[in-house]
């Protein structure tokens, strides 16, 4: 019976030996690279359960001898622990279960593009015309013809593009052409002094033109600034000089006659509205210059600085010149002679004096009318400075010329000079009334005042309804008279609306063949680049479309200022 037990025994040991070398070569194929499909093809678990099922023992040792490539080779012993009958089912389990495939770690690289140093004087793309080109580099145009030409959008209105060419290639020319930059700078000199002395010239052939026709007699057809003296505010200011020098001489003369203190005050205050008046005439004719590179947006505050000097004037002059000779009256009293020829030169200074002041009204009117406005408001807000000044002086003449009359009929009649004085420091105070009047409006203009909040508003739903627009901020919009307005505003555009309107014009075949030849972060540089440049161009179109379309639905509108938000 023994030997029968022994044999069993070995059929167990030999069918567990089996199934522990069998779970070896399954730990080393799934560490190794073969197909682990093919494994479970190979070994099925239930095979093996079946042969260790009656088995009565709990664990068995095994023994096994490895063998392992180390320089020639040696063999190791390794002693392993096998495991028992209810590790051995949970391990069958395990086998049945399908293999989760692990998936290799992937380490995703950001790829970024190389910022660019350029420093802080970075000119190789700069562009610049053939004028400037010519000027600043001494160039020819024949030399310019060689270079590479740009077509650009223009920045003036009459042209819609102009050639540039790239400032490097024209450095590049320049010094081809003078060999150093110490000869193109010799070169520059030269050009300097003879420009100098070509103006010297000019001049002096302007002055010997002038004496010339001076001379003979100058033919030519009637100029701008002779013309603006027949119509509007230069026709009121001729027509006021012109009378209140009439105004003035016959006054001086009355009172050289009469010695009256309100007679002189009178006549200063004539010599004072004409030499005001004058310098109105001279504030217009510079207004309408055409503008220089120095004063960019013309001369049409000029108006308000003769305005403003005239009220300067008309206090030191009339009203200063008229409260001395009143005090002095005061302290001194005078007799008067007789005052019948100072009555008529009065009478008929209010006569002239108030058709002056008929002519400013109408002129007034006729402006508010085309402002669409009150005649108040208009003459309040000094939106003609010129004649404003004239309908203030001549308001205050006629005034005064009544405040003259009555004081020297109250002298005439009680025989007391101290009414006549009074009287001179009357028509004084009411000339301090008129000058600070003038001196503060137009002070406000000068300092830059704002056009009708309704004008305003009217501007800023324009640019609001535009697609491209989508808000406006910081909007200012000046008077800078003569009817000139400028308007400034920071627009927020909508980019998406720019990018469709360039995108609008493209050939999206070619734009996809494009994007399909991107490879690399170069071709994505170079692509972006490209179409990056026509984008920017397109918001600069579109910055001079609505640029057009605010002077066009706003005359007033001369200069206009659209900053990028």
């Amino acid at each position: 019976m023994l030997p029968g037990l022994a044999a069993a025994a070995a059929a167990h040991r030999c069918s567990w030996s089996s199934l522990c070398r069998l779970r070896l070569r399954c730990r080393a194929a799934a560490r190794g690279s073969s197909d682990r499909q093919e494994w479970q093809n190979l070994v099925t678990f239930g095979s093996f359960s079946n042969s260790v099922s009656c088995c009565t023992l709990n664990q068995v040792k095994l023994y096994s001898t490895n063998v392992q490539k180390e320089g020639q080779g040696s063999q190791t012993q390794k002693m392993e622990k096998v495991p028992s009958f209810d590790e051995a089912e949970n391990m069958g389990a395990e086998l049945k279960a399908p293999i989760i495939k692990q998936e290799p770690l992937q380490v995703r690289v950001k790829a970024v593009l190389k910022k660019r140093e350029y420093g802080p004087k970075y000119t190789q793309n700069n562009f610049i015309t053939g004028v400037r080109a010519m000027n600043e580099f001494c160039l020819k145009s024949s030399d310019l013809e060689q270079l590479r030409k740009i077509r650009r959008r223009s920045p003036h209105e009459d042209t819609e593009s102009f050639t540039v060419y790239l400032r490097s290639d024209v450095e590049a020319k320049s010094l081809e052409v003078w060999g150093s930059p110490e000869a193109l700078a010799r070169e520059k000199k030269l050009r300097k002094e003879a420009e100098i002395e070509y103006r010297e010239r000019l001049f002096r052939n302007q002055k010997i033109l002038r004496e010339y026709r001076d001379f003979l007699g100058n033919t030519k057809p009637r100029s701008r600034t002779a013309s603006i003296f027949l119509k509007g505010p230069g026709k009121v200011v001729m027509v006021a000089i012109c009378i209140n020098g009439l105004n003035c001489f016959f006054k001086f003369l009355a009172w050289i006659y009469t010695g009256s203190a309100s007679m002189f005050s009178e006549a200063i205050h004539s010599l004072s509205d004409t030499c005001n008046q004058a310098l109105l005439a001279l504030g217009i004719s510079k207004s309408v210059q055409t503008p220089d590179p120095t004063h960019p947006y013309g001369f049409s505050n000029m108006r308000y600085i003769a305005s403003l000097i005239s009220g300067v004037g008309i206090f030191m002059m009339g009203a200063g010149l008229s409260w001395y000779h009143g005090i002095m009256g005061l302290l001194n009293p005078q007799p008067i002679e007789s005052l019948l020829w100072a009555y008529c030169i009065l009478a008929g200074s209010l006569v002239s004096e108030g058709a002056t002041l008929l002519v400013a009204v109408n002129e007034l009117r006729r402006s508010a009318r085309a402002k669409g406005t009150s005649f108040y408001k208009y003459v309040m807000e000094s939106r003609d400075p010129s004649t404003n000044v004239i309908l203030l002086e001549d308001t205050a003449a006629v005034l005064g010329v009544t405040i003259a009359a009555t004081c020297m009929g109250l002298t005439s009649i009680t025989g007391n000079p101290v009414y006549d004085s009074l009287g001179s420091l009357g028509v004084g105070t009411l000339l301090g009334v008129v000058s600070a009047f003038l001196i503060y409006t137009n002070t406000e203009a000068l300092l830059g005042r704002s056009i009708q909040p309704e004008q305003v508003q009217r501007l800023t739903e324009l640019l609001e309804n535009d697609p491209s627009v989508r808000a406006i901020h910081d909007v200012k919009a000046t008077d800078l008279g003569l009817g000139k307005v400028r308007f400034k505003a920071e627009v927020d555009f909508d980019g998406r609306v720019v990018t469709r309107s360039y995108l609008e014009k493209q050939d999206f075949d070619q734009m996809l063949q494009e994007i399909q030849e991107v490879k690399t972060p170069e071709d994505l540089e170079t692509f972006m680049l490209k179409h990056g440049e026509n984008i920017i161009d397109t918001l600069g179109a579109e910055v001079d479309r609505l640029e057009k379309e605010l002077k066009k639905r706003n005359p007033e509108v001369r200069h206009v200022d659209l900053e990028i938000l």
